[in-house]
């Protein structure tokens, strides 16, 4: 549920502890909420078919649910030992409180539990919160894609980031809260 930006351009906060935030298993249902999420979020963002896509092919798709429903979503793809967080996304509303970070460590989690010995990603540089929150999980910067992504005058590029899973520690929040009969 995103909220709507209060006169000072912030969101309200939802008056919630990350602990009463639950994840499961991304459905086709989900799609349209994650959409509504991603819309508000991004100049540029991912089309339904994208996401979709990434049903199909069997990524790992999770989101994030409060009392008042879908408020959060990542996709994690992994192959040949390593893995990638292709899109990680909390409502403006819930920014701030964790939830981001539950959702990453979660992907986390499941990536050194699939044998992966390191997670890759890209961000853009005037994204600072989410920089912060991949340097304070202990992500390195390892590159810089130049052009990567789309913006408003032309192209910005991508900081690549990479985390050794071999000593990464597991939060006791990386394995909270799915719902019950889910992974």
């Amino acid at each position: 549920m995103a909220a709507n930006p209060t006169d000072s351009g912030r969101a309200p906060v939802r008056p919630l502890a990350p602990a009463s935030l639950r994840q499961r298993r991304m459905r086709e249902s989900d799609v349209p909420a994650v959409i509504a999420i991603e819309n508000e979020s991004y100049p540029f963002p991912w089309s339904d078919p994208i996401f979709r896509d990434c049903l199909r092919v069997g990524y790992t798709c999770r989101v994030l649910e409060d009392r008042d429903g879908l408020c959060g979503y990542a996709i994690l793809s992994m192959g040949a030992g390593e893995a990638h967080v292709l899109n990680i996304c909390v409502d403006a509303s819930l920014r701030g409180c964790g939830a981001g970070r539950q959702l990453l460590y979660w992907l986390l989690h499941r990536a050194r539990g699939a044998g992966c010995e390191a997670v890759f990603l890209e961000v853009r540089p005037s994204n600072p919160h989410a920089v912060r929150l991949y340097e304070s999980t202990g992500f390195e910067q390892v590159g810089l894609r130049r052009g990567y992504y789309q913006a408003v005058n032309g192209r910005e590029d991508a900081l690549v980031y990479r985390l050794a899973l071999g000593g990464w520690p597991t939060p006791a929040v990386a394995l909270a809260a799915p719902l019950p009969g889910e992974p």
